[in-house]
C-alpha cells in the first residue's frame, strides 16, 4: 500500500496562528498542499500566509462566533476555487481551574471554542465532501479526551465532547468515501500553556518534556498520508 499523496490538495486549518495549527500548516504546504489558515490574530495569519506560498490564505475570525465562521469558511471557493478537501479541527481554549471556582462563562467559553466552533465547521464542510465522495476531517483530541485531572472541568468536558462527536462522524461518514480521524496528544508545549506555571507544579509535566508542535504536525501528517483503503481511526501520540 502507497502512502496518498498531498499534493494539490487543499486544507482549512483552524487555530493556524500558533502552536501546532501553526506547525500543521507548515507541513501540509511542505507536501504542496494549498492551506487556509484561521484564527483571530489577522497579521500573524498574514504572515504566515506568506511564508506558505502554495496559494495559502488567511482567514481571520474568532471561532466563537459561529455564524462568522460560516460565512468565512464559504469564503473559500473564491479564494481556493473549491471548498477544502482537508480540516484540521485545532483551535483550542485551556485553563487550569477546580470546577467550583470556574464560572459559568468560562466553562461556555471553553465549549464555544473547543467543541461547538469544530462542530461548526464539519456541519459546513462535510456535505461537499460527501457529495465529492473524498476527504478527510482531522480532530486534534488530547489526553484530556480520556483522562481525567483534577482542574480540568471545562477542558476535560470539551474533549470529551468533541471525541464523541468524532466518534458519531465516523458512524454517520462510513462508506461516503470521507475519512474521520481523531489524534490525541499528550501534553504539547504551546502557548496555551503560557499562564500556567507547570515546572513549579509537582504533579504536572515540565515544558521541556512536551511534546513539540512538530511532532504533533507530523502525526497529523501520517494520519493524511496514510493509504486510501486504511484510516486511522484514532491516533495517541506522547513523548518518548
Amino acid at each position: 500500500m502507497g502512502a496518498t499523496s498531498l499534493a494539490g490538495r487543499s486544507a482549512l486549518v483552524t487555530g493556524a496562528s500558533r502552536g501546532i495549527g501553526a506547525a500543521v500548516a507548515r507541513r501540509l504546504a511542505a507536501d504542496g498542499v494549498r492551506v487556509a489558515l484561521m484564527a483571530r490574530d489577522k497579521a500573524a495569519l498574514t504572515s504566515l500566509a506568506h511564508e506558505l506560498g502554495h496559494g495559502a490564505v488567511g482567514l481571520a475570525c474568532d471561532v466563537r462566533d459561529t455564524d462568522t465562521l460560516t460565512r468565512a469558511i464559504e469564503q473559500l471557493p473564491d479564494l481556493m476555487g473549491d471548498m477544502p478537501d482537508i480540516v484540521v479541527n485545532n483551535a483550542g481554549a485551556f485553563f487550569l481551574a477546580p470546577a467550583q471556582e470556574t464560572s459559568v462563562a468560562a466553562f461556555g467559553e471553553t465549549l464555544a471554542v473547543n467543541l461547538t466552533a469544530p462542530f461548526a465547521v464539519i456541519r459546513t464542510l462535510a456535505p461537499a465532501m460527501s457529495r465529492r465522495g473524498n476527504g478527510h476531517i482531522v480532530t486534534i483530541g488530547s489526553v484530556a479526551d480520556r483522562h481525567i485531572l483534577a482542574g480540568n472541568a471545562a477542558y476535560a468536558s470539551s474533549k470529551h465532547g468533541l471525541r464523541a462527536l468524532h466518534e458519531v462522524l465516523r458512524a454517520e461518514l462510513r462508506g461516503t468515501g470521507v475519512r474521520v480521524s481523531l489524534v490525541s496528544p499528550g501534553p504539547v508545549d504551546t502557548p496555551l500553556w503560557d499562564a500556567v506555571v507547570t515546572d513549579s507544579k509537582p504533579d504536572s509535566t515540565s515544558r521541556s518534556k512536551m511534546l513539540s508542535p512538530a511532532a504533533v504536525a507530523d502525526a497529523v501528517h501520517y494520519v493524511l498520508t496514510a493509504p486510501w483503503e486504511l484510516n486511522v481511526d484514532e491516533l495517541r501520540v506522547s513523548r518518548t
